[in-house]
């Protein structure tokens, strides 16, 4: 009788005391955007597919995302007249990344994005604002309509197309080992089910998209020492399990010292989103004055605000600056902010010196008229700042993305510490390193997921379909 992957799989599942196993085209490990992204792309090219996800929702970090989705040369920027190429992108992700990305992971993101943006619209997503982020030259954090947050528009968007497809996700199931066959191939996967026992399920093919280790303090001190204590804006299940998982399998892990800190977190750990500075929103130290060019990267901007009195900073928006977008009446309903009828006002509720704020806000708005910042040379300066009443949420760096991961390819296959692919093996999301270097840009996890995502899934087709 011949062995295969499907035969020794089946004997690990009897030898643990578990019944027949079920067969699937694939088991998707992460219900996220790139675990969501690549079961409805396996779905619509014929697959049966299996998605695990071990908290008691889908979404993970997405739906934490609040920015936008990163791409070039689309049509929503045709159409606004923004002169972005995908080269200039590049660039760009090169440069925030202090250029250890991998070139050609990027070119593949660049490349692709606008696809991604394209296959969420015609998926239902209205995503026809577009923004700028820091580390971009030009505007292209694409945005709903409604200027609300990007993660939960992405997360609906694709659960939606998942129920329609009557795709199988299994919530409160946590993998707990990924199953090898011969040769090293993947042959399916352990489960842990919400009552504590187990089962398998033989796969043909695994998509690990189970996200990064930012709420995994013991992970983030091993690989970073300085960043013991910090909150996080991560959700509690971002804990590098399936990194874990991976490692267990022979996966090679890359750039896994690369953790960021986001400068805008409040300090209970909500993310106050960087499109806030990006439509208007000005910093302040706790003297009442700016610091630094608020669309610098997260790195550089986080680490300014490390240079300042108490290790903190405020960021402010006023009235025509909230109008452009819902996310601030979010943190205003959350009670995040603090709040002025007038700057005097304002820097009582902030206690900083009211003369200082005020001729703050005086430069600000005058060299926003002359469209030259003669401080800082922030490249945008959409807002005058002048129309009250203001808000201001006091903030400081907080672990927001973990660059490193699981090394793939252009084809999101898994690379295991022998060089190379581990067959049947797919990865996408934050849980991969490579793709942003030593900075992620935002913008540019959105557009990571979704591309990645999408590309796991018609990589894991083509092998199933070449296994045949």
């Amino acid at each position: 009788m011949k062995i295969t992957p499907m035969l020794v799989a089946a004997a690990v599942a009897t030898a643990m005391g578990g019944a027949c196993a079920e067969t699937v085209d694939a088991v998707i490990i992460g219900a996220g955007g790139a675990g969501l992204s690549a079961a409805v792309t396996m779905h619509d090219l014929g697959h049966k597919v299996v998605v695990l996800e071990k908290m008691t929702m889908v979404g993970g970090n997405t739906t934490r995302a609040e920015g936008g989705i990163n791409a070039a040369e689309t049509e929503q920027q045709k159409k606004a007249g923004i002169p972005d190429t995908i080269e200039q992108f590049y660039q760009d992700t090169m440069k925030g990344g202090h250029n250890i990305n991998n070139p050609d992971l990027v070119r593949t993101l660049t490349t692709h994005a606008k696809d991604s943006v394209a296959w969420l619209d015609s998926l239902g997503a209205d995503l026809s604002v577009v923004g700028r982020a820091g580390g971009a030259k030009y505007p292209r954090a694409h945005r709903p309509h409604d200027g609300s947050a990007i993660g939960p528009v992405v997360v609906k968007t694709l659960y939606n197309a998942a129920k329609e497809r009557k795709i199988d996700i299994r919530t409160r199931s946590k993998a707990v080992d990924i199953l090898t066959g011969k040769d090293g191939a993947v042959a399916g996967v352990k489960v842990e089910s919400k009552d504590g026992k187990t089962y398998t399920i033989d796969a043909k093919t695994v998509v690990l998209a189970a996200g990064g280790f930012g709420a995994n303090q013991e992970l983030l001190v091993k690989y970073q020492p300085k960043l013991k204590g910090y909150a996080t804006t991560n959700h509690p299940g971002a804990t590098g399990d399936g990194i874990l998982l991976a490692e267990k399998v022979g996966a090679a892990l890359v750039d896994m010292e690369q953790i960021q800190a986001h400068p805008t977190a409040a300090p209970s750990g909500e993310l106050i989103s960087e499109s806030v500075r990006g439509d208007g929103a000005i910093l302040v130290n706790a003297e009442g004055k700016r610091f630094t060019n608020e669309l610098l990267t997260r790195d550089v901007v986080s680490n300014a605000e490390l240079q300042q009195p108490g290790k903190f900073a405020w960021v402010i928006w006023d009235d025509a600056t909230r109008q452009k977008a819902k996310l601030m009446d979010g943190y205003i309903k959350l009670g995040l902010t603090v709040t002025g009828k007038n700057l005097d006002e304002l820097a009582k509720a902030m206690n900083v010196p009211a003369d200082a704020l005020k001729a703050t806000f005086a430069t600000y708005a005058k060299d926003q008229k002359a469209g030259k910042d003669s401080q800082f040379g922030r490249p945008d300066m959409p807002q005058p700042l002048t129309s009250a009443p203001y808000w201001a949420v006091k903030v400081q760096p907080a672990v927001h993305h973990t660059m490193g991961g699981v090394k793939i390819n252009t084809k999101a296959e898994v690379i295991g510490t022998n060089g190379k692919p581990i067959p049947g093996f797919f990865a996408a999301g934050e849980v991969t390193g490579g793709v942003h270097g030593g900075n992620r840009l935002g913008g540019n996890a959105q557009a990571d997921i979704v591309t990645f995502g999408r590309i796991a899934g018609q990589s894991a087709d083509a092998f199933i379909k070449a296994a045949k």
